[in-house]
């Protein structure tokens, strides 16, 4: 790097920067307050590269250190901390200088930078993810207090959901049991009004998005992964291939190797888990309707990739078919949103 490159330890109000000439030596260390490190930030060079990790604010002091014609740099923070000097030392200038050595590494992948569309678009999802966990957290809360008295309700929602929608139950209740049920009952109806409310928001910013409905078109893509799934990664053609995708996800395997002998473990799980869980969510549904065509019909009446993923299934297992699933799905997305392509669902007829 010929220009000065800085890493930089981001926090809600302390700022500290680190700063290295074009030979990698640190000339300074500073410690900066919200307001100074901005005006900070205007004094530098154009072209001067910021190091940052990833974290909750870096998208915004990204987009403040481009339009101040500066060059940042977002990292994983899991990618900086080997570059801390003593593991046992952590702090904001040990954190600063990491990055800073992290920033100048050969090799080091870095994060893009999200516009302000982008993050606006995921936080319909944001807050979709809270109210549904709010919801499981409910419905779990009264399961446990109905068996205080003696009511066991069949797992899952739908058996509770029935319940208490009947309103006979409440004659079986104490006057205040019945007080307890029916405030259950209108958080209920609150949170399934917010989760509608983000669904019918998410649906609306992805009307006129070209790559969204594309991705659509994939099986066990539907409209919340979609949209997800074109808003956090926004350009595709940075990832080389289909792979490089899957892994930026977590859903390639991770390995383990010496004396030229590699052994392959569970996934990395690394990357975005809300995609990773929506693509694997995805895929479920896609085996569950495979395995129940299965039991209907003959195997001649199967297409290709449902007989692939019979065989599969049969070979390694539900789980691992799962993920198998989950990472073909992502190397389609890949290809459709890089390549511009539209899904062909008879590719997979082909001999």
């Amino acid at each position: 790097m010929d220009a000065t490159t800085v890493g930089v330890d981001l926090a809600k109000n302390i700022f500290v920067a680190c700063v290295a000439d074009c030979a990698g030596r640190i000339v300074e260390r500073r410690e900066f307050n919200r307001a100074g490190f901005l005006t900070w930030l205007g004094t530098l060079p154009a072209g001067t590269v910021i190091g940052m990790e990833a974290c909750g604010s870096a998208h915004h002091w990204g987009r403040t250190a481009q339009r101040l014609g500066l060059a940042p740099r977002l990292m994983a923070a899991e990618f900086v901390r080997p570059y801390r000097k003593r593991q046992s030392v952590k702090n904001d200038r040990a954190d600063a200088e990491a990055i800073l050595i992290a920033l100048r590494s050969p090799g080091m992948r870095f994060v893009p930078v999200k516009t302000e569309a982008q993050q606006q678009r995921l936080a319909w999802h944001t807050l979709r993810i809270g109210w549904v966990e709010e919801r499981t957290a409910l419905l779990n809360r009264v399961r446990g207090l109905l068996a205080e008295f003696g009511l066991i309700v069949d797992p899952g929602p739908k058996h509770l959901r029935a319940l208490l929608a009947e309103r006979e139950f409440d004659t079986a209740l104490s006057p205040a049991l019945r007080g307890v049920i029916q405030s259950v009952r209108d958080q209920l109806e609150a949170l399934d009004t917010r989760i509608g409310e983000c669904d019918r928001q998410i649906t609306a910013q992805q009307a006129d998005d070209p790559l969204a409905k594309r991705a659509r078109d994939l099986p066990g893509v539907g409209l919340i992964t979609a949209d997800a799934v074109t808003a956090s990664v926004g350009d595709a053609s940075m990832f080389k291939n289909g792979r490089q995708f899957a892994a930026w996800l977590g859903l390639t395997p991770s390995q383990s190797g010496s004396g030229g002998k590699t052994k392959l473990g569970r996934i990395t799980r690394r990357g975005d888990d809300y995609l990773r869980t929506l693509l694997v969510q995805g895929a479920r549904s896609v085996l569950a309707a495979t395995l129940r065509k299965q039991r209907r019909e003959s195997p001649d009446q199967l297409t290709r990739l449902q007989q692939w993923i019979v065989a599969l299934n049969g070979r390694i297992g539900y789980h691992k078919t799962l993920i198998a699933i989950a990472n073909k799905h992502a190397r389609q997305l890949w290809a459709v949103l890089a390549k511009g392509e539209a899904y062909n669902a008879q590719a997979w007829q082909r001999a």
